[in-house]
């Protein structure tokens, strides 16, 4: 774990203690850098892809409770966020109002 240097002049690391991760074995060869390289680029896409799908299904659950006509309209992403600021606005003003 990293410590306060002496006077106070930052973090160091712990006397002993090394980071986890690669050995400081052979070094890599090109065709290993391009595996790994390319492992990297699929988990972030994956990691994407799943961000996406979860925004769609959060934006289709807030579709689901927005008052719209007709109902089988289905309104952009934009049109949805900004549906939704503005019904919110209007039942806050009814409130205030009542």
């Amino acid at each position: 774990r990293p410590v306060e240097a002496a006077g106070g002049r930052g973090l160091r690391r712990a006397e002993g203690k090394r980071r986890p991760g690669r050995s400081r074995g052979a070094p890599r060869t090109a065709e290993t850098a391009q595996r790994i390289k390319r492992n990297r680029r699929l988990k972030a896409n994956n990691r994407e892809r799943n961000r996406m799908h979860n925004l769609n299904a959060a934006l289709d659950a807030l579709r689901d409770v927005l008052p719209t006509f007709p109902e089988d309209a289905k309104l952009t992403k934009i049109e949805t966020l900004r549906f939704a600021h503005n019904y919110i606005w209007a039942l806050t003003e009814t409130l205030r109002l009542a």
